[in-house]
This record gives C-alpha cells, sequence and structure tokens, in this order.
C-alpha cells in the first residue's frame, strides 16, 4: 500500500469517503472521491450459519475480520493511504442483533439474523392471545378519544419473525448467561451498526442511530426513544439497550491500532435509509424501490410520520432475455417467502401450475413475474395509506439490473421509473452522509448534481394485459399459507 509520505511544502493529500455495505449476502466498501466517483473497491461473502432448521446466525468474529478486510483491499485498491479518508459511513443490514457482556465485551450468542425464524412459535402464540387482543382495545380507544397517530399503530400491532423484539424475548427465555448479565445490568444489546462501532472503538462508543433502532420493532418513533410498554409486555429490561444518536454524526474514530491511523466514523445508517439517501430522494413524495434480497419501497413523507396497518442463474441479462423468449409463464406461478407481509412465518417459496410442458423459461419468467407483481401490491399500498403525492421513483439493488422486472413493474405501477448508473446505492448513501458530517461534501444540492442515471423506464403496455397473469399469481398466493 503506498504509504503517502508528504514532503516539506507539498500540497496536501487529496481526500477520500469510504462508505461500507453490510449487507445479508456481501460485505462490500467503496472509495469515493468528491464527484463520488468509485475510486476502489472491497467485496466479501457473508457467511450465513444454519444450526437448526429455520435458523440464521452469523459469527460476529468472522463478520469483523470481513468488515476489516474489504476497506483495507478498497483503500489498496485506490492506492491510497489510511491517512487520506476523511470519514467513514457504515450501512448495515437492519434487525441482525446479538448481545454481549459489559464487562468483558463476549457475545453471548451468534448474531441472529432478520432472516431467523426460531421466535415463529413465540410470534404464533402472541398474535392469537387474549393480552394482545386487550393492548388492541385500549389503544384503539385511546386513539379514538385523543386522535393521536401514536395509539394508532400499537391499535393493531401484530408480531413477526422478522421483528428483533420477538427474537430478543427468546433469547431472555433461552440464553441464561444472558438472562442473568441483564438482571445484573450487564448486557449491552446491539444491531450489527452497534457492534461495529463498539468493536471499532475498541468499547469507547456504544450507541446506534435513528434508522437502525426504528427497524427493531422496539422502538418509539413518535417519541424517539425505546418503547418501555413493549419491552414490559415481553418482558425484556430496558437496561440493554444503546443510546440512540443522529444518522450523520461524528460517532468517534476508529482505533489507530486496526487501520494505522484512527479514522474518524462519521455515519452509521440501516441500509434502506442509506440507499435512499444515496439515490438522493430528500423531497417528499421521493420514492425508492429497492430489488436486492428483499424488496422495499420507502417513501419521504416529509416531517410528518404514517402510521399503517397494513442461486440460479449469475447472470442478470440471461434471465430478462429468457424471460422474453416466451409469450408468458404457461401459468405457473411462484410464490415468494415473504413472511411479514401475510403475518405467516412458515410460509416458504414454491411454484405452482407446474405442467409437462413446463420448461426452464418458464420457471425463470414466473420467478420475475412475481417480483413485478409484488412490487404492484406494496406500490398499490403505498399510494393507498401514504396520502402524499408521489414524485420520482428511483430503483437500486441487484434486480434492478434485470430489464424484464424493471419494465414489467414501470407497466403495472404506470410510472416513469429511474436507475442510477451505480446499484450499490446503501455504500453510496452512507459515504454521502458522512461526507456531509466531516464537510466533506457542503450539502445536499451538491450531492443531487452527483446522481448519475444509466436508465428511464417508462410505461409501454396497458395494465389490463397484465390483469390474467396477476390474477393467476394472487390464486396461488391464496394456496400458499400455513405451509
Amino acid at each position: 500500500m503506498p504509504c503517502g509520505r508528504q514532503e516539506s511544502g507539498a500540497a496536501a493529500p487529496a481526500r477520500y469517503v469510504v462508505g461500507v455495505d453490510v449487507g445479508s449476502t456481501e460485505v462490500k466498501c467503496h472509495v469515493y472521491d468528491r464527484a463520488a466517483a468509485v475510486r476502489g473497491s472491497g467485496w466479501r461473502k457473508v457467511e450465513s450459519l444454519y444450526p437448526h432448521p429455520g435458523w440464521v446466525e452469523l459469527d460476529p468474529e468472522v463478520l469483523w475480520s470481513q468488515f476489516v478486510g474489504v476497506i483495507k483491499e478498497a483503500v489498496q485498491a485506490a492506492g491510497l493511504h489510511m491517512r487520506q479518508i476523511a470519514g467513514l459511513g457504515i450501512s448495515t443490514q437492519r434487525a441482525t442483533f446479538i448481545t454481549w457482556h459489559k464487562r468483558t465485551g463476549k457475545p453471548f450468542h451468534n448474531f441472529i439474523s432478520w432472516q431467523d425464524l426460531r421466535s415463529a412459535e413465540l410470534v404464533n402464540s402472541w398474535n392469537k392471545s387474549l393480552l394482545l387482543k386487550v393492548v388492541h382495545v385500549i389503544f384503539t380507544v385511546l386513539h379514538f378519544l385523543t386522535g393521536n397517530d401514536r395509539y394508532l399503530a400499537p391499535s393493531f400491532l401484530t408480531f413477526s419473525t422478522q421483528q428483533t423484539s420477538m427474537k430478543l424475548s427468546w433469547v431472555f427465555k433461552n440464553i441464561h448467561e444472558a438472562e442473568e448479565a441483564a438482571k445484573k445490568n450487564n448486557c449491552c444489546f446491539g444491531t450489527v451498526d452497534t457492534w461495529l462501532l463498539y468493536r471499532l472503538t475498541k468499547g469507547s462508543v456504544y450507541a446506534t442511530d435513528y434508522s437502525n433502532a426504528s427497524a427493531t420493532g422496539v422502538f418509539e418513533p413518535f417519541t424517539k426513544c425505546w418503547n418501555p410498554t413493549l419491552c414490559n409486555l415481553l418482558s425484556i429490561p430496558m437496561s440493554i439497550y444503546p443510546p440512540v444518536k443522529d444518522t450523520s454524526f461524528n460517532f468517534g474514530s476508529a482505533d489507530s491500532e486496526i487501520f494505522g491511523v484512527p479514522i474518524p466514523i462519521m455515519a452509521v445508517v440501516a441500509d434502506q435509509q442509506s440507499a435512499m439517501f444515496g439515490e438522493c430522494c430528500f423531497h417528499p413524495g421521493d420514492v425508492k424501490l429497492t430489488m436486492g434480497t428483499g424488496g422495499f419501497w420507502n417513501v419521504n413523507t416529509g416531517e410528518h410520520l404514517f402510521a399503517s396497518r397494513r442461486d440460479l442463474f449469475t447472470n442478470v441479462d440471461e434471465t430478462a432475455k429468457m424471460a422474453r423468449s416466451i409469450v408468458d409463464s404457461q401459468g405457473v406461478c411462484f410464490v415468494p417467502g415473504f413472511q411479514v407481509s401475510v403475518n405467516d412465518p412458515y410460509l416458504c417459496a414454491s411454484f405452482m401450475g407446474l405442467k409437462p410442458s413446463t420448461t426452464r423459461s418458464h420457471l425463470v419468467r414466473a420467478i420475475l413475474e412475481s417480483v413485478a407483481f409484488r412490487n404492484k401490491q406494496l406500490y398499490d399500498t403505498i399510494v393507498k395509506k401514504v396520502r402524499i403525492p408521489l414524485q420520482t421513483i428511483r430503483a437500486d439493488g441487484g434486480v434492478s439490473n434485470n430489464s424484464f422486472v424493471m419494465q414489467m413493474t414501470s407497466d403495472l405501477i404506470n410510472k416513469k421509473i429511474e436507475k442510477p448508473a451505480n446499484a450499490d446505492m446503501s455504500s453510496l448513501g452512507a459515504a454521502f452522509l458522512a461526507g456531509l458530517a466531516s464537510g466533506f461534501w457542503t450539502d445536499k444540492e451538491q450531492l443531487k448534481k452527483l446522481r448519475r442515471i444509466e436508465a428511464v423506464f417508462e410505461p409501454q403496455k396497458d395494465l389490463e394485459e397484465y390483469k390474467p397473469a396477476m390474477d393467476t399469481w394472487l390464486q396461488a398466493m391464496r394456496r400458499s399459507p400455513c405451509w
């Protein structure tokens, strides 16, 4: 790695910002210059563990090693020295968490992933309980009397396996060491960002940000604090939670033993919010659609909070070509396993309508159509619930590289969709936030000028042309729960 030594009287070396995205399948790092161009990158595959059926874990030491490794690799690939890094921004997968001993720093268990299903029985039990029905009634009355949306969400509260709350309750019911430490105020809880901050600063910084806290299901967005009512309900001690800071904030510096010099940590952010910032969705009505490990729609609602109810192919172009090579999926439907949306923790992905004439192309098209159909469902929900005129829609994530899915989604929602030149929006968003906090970039207006659009998809077909296929898919959806 270049040592970057500066001779007397020479101009100061150029400065750069690092954005790291700790996702569900990959840990990626990019080094950005002032034009937001990538100067160097690093990459590692996330190694998930499956100790029991339905359990999904991550080894904290392996994840830490991968995190440090990708940063060193990216800076070296850029031909830079660590002292040229003006700030580090960290984007992380949401709701994956760990607990550890406050005094020793030793974890009580591996990271429990947001995809983990170990709390399924607990979730079902709570959702059918009389106590939860009583909670619904109490908060329904409070909402009726006050009109305050703060009481609306608890009035129809249901638990899911993807929320941190139920899995955290499971930890204290099943891991004795964690339970005992919590009783003595010696247990720390942290999502991925909190754990990385703790390790980067050798234990001197214990914190999270609002975007990561809000994804746990234990944080109250109206009061901006951890929810004592829910914690009492689930017997989770309030003492375990970290302080919540602003997303773009000086969290301190990485210990100099890790990278050779102290690097300022200027932002930690949840991946979806980070991608939204990277897309420059700064105005009310701006929409971000991410299609990666999951499908996520995010809407900028301005200052208003809303409470609402409710490896097959490596070449993306190849799948798009296969889908277009046939007129339809011949009645074959693919049902993705999105447990949260249908409140069924046992729902699994499945194909329906298979026939002797079904080919690989039909299967591929069915999978891609399911993504677009699901996008349509979520878009319709947003339009109905969020009473804000939707403006620009910007897509990112690996699936956004599939032109078939992008075009079909545009047709179904009858809206123009922009695809950026750089699909790694979580890394860029974290870098943008870190760059603003460190003064590397001046304001959001400057960031908007750095956006680069690779493609724009505009509606080409009428929604009615898709109606038969979508009706068949919805029928398959109705037959898939409770597997």
